[in-house]
């Protein structure tokens, strides 16, 4: 296990490294000029210059490494840095850094995806146990059709039915903002049932393979009830798959609520990272991708972690 963890460790800066790479390459190639205004107006030449020249926008090679160096915290410890980890100051808000504006929306991003995903995993694998127990029934045919459901629609066309129903019509909760838990539960169920529907899907294929394995049939024989082996015996080996799963999912949530957060007006980091995309603010770009592929890898790592624990014969590489 201390190996598999050391292993993972130290393929995180290689990995993040290449998602930098590919991450800078594809930003500095985005049309538009970072210095303008939300209002298309230029600052004067002379400025303007000026302003290339402090963000080093006139030469991609230095920015790639003054950037690199204080993200890492590399120039921190040099002392070209007041800070361990200096993502830079935002380019359209010249008021706030790229730690600020993480420090202000990445809570509120990660609690609409954990909530997501905590529900996406009451939904599907009670859809996926109903439906792996009772195959080709009533029960079974129904939660296939949600899953479908779940799968098909994006989350855009789920969030604005669930606003204009629950929010609009009836008025159970709130339009947008963030505030209560009120404010949580619609973005959160938008945002889990795609992911609901996967891990259904997932459930229900492994316990209907597991329910006819040869352990099944030899507990069912010593005199345990159906509901005893799905619980006891059949339920682990199924849950596996959704755990593969859960790790990618959970950064996903993390990273696929962007439209959610529209939707919603949730003042994560969706809006922000949006923003940076139109208006080419690099720093916050690098800064965005570089938190959330950390994550991405810490997550799947606690993934395959957990995959051995529950697991030991399982030999993860």
């Amino acid at each position: 296990m201390a190996a598999l963890i050391g292993r993972r460790l130290m393929q995180l800066p290689v990995i993040v490294l290449v998602v930098y790479t590919l991450t800078f390459c594809l930003a500095w190639l985005i049309p538009g000029n970072p210095l303008e205004n939300p209002e298309g107006r230029r600052p004067l030449p002379e400025i303007e210059e000026a302003m290339k020249k402090q963000y080093n926008l006139d030469d991609p090679v230095t920015f790639y490494f003054d950037y690199l160096a204080k993200a890492t915290g590399v120039a921190w410890v040099a002392g070209d840095s007041t800070q361990p980890f200096d993502l830079g100051p935002s380019l359209l808000h010249p008021d706030w850094t790229v730690n600020e504006i993480l420090a202000d929306g990445l809570p509120v991003s990660i609690t609409l995806g954990f909530t997501s995903i905590l529900l996406a995993c009451v939904l599907g694998i009670g859809a996926g146990i109903v439906g792996g127990l009772k195959p080709n029934t009533a029960w079974d045919f129904f939660s296939q059709v949600l899953t479908l459901i779940g799968i098909s629609l994006p989350s855009f066309v789920i969030g604005a039915v669930l606003l204009i129903l629950f929010a609009a019509k009836l008025g159970w909760f709130p339009v947008g903002g963030w505030g209560g838990i009120q404010y949580l539960v619609l973005p959160a169920l938008t945002l889990s049932l795609p992911f609901a529907a996967y891990i259904a899907r997932l459930t229900r294929f492994g316990m209907i393979e597991q329910m006819k394995s040869d352990h099944a049939r030899t507990a069912r024989a010593k005199g345990l009830t159906r509901m005893q082996v799905a619980t006891r015996h059949a339920l682990k080996n199924s849950f596996l798959p959704v755990l593969s799963y859960l790790g990618p999912a959970a950064a996903m949530a993390m990273t696929g609520s962007f439209v959610v957060e529209a939707v919603f007006a949730v003042p994560g980091i969706g809006r922000h990272f949006v923003d940076a995309v139109l208006g080419k603010d690099l720093t916050l770009i690098m800064g965005v991708v570089l938190v959330y592929s950390t994550m991405l890898i810490i997550f799947n790592l606690v993934v395959d972690v957990l995959y051995h624990w529950i697991d030991p014969r399982i030999q993860m590489n």
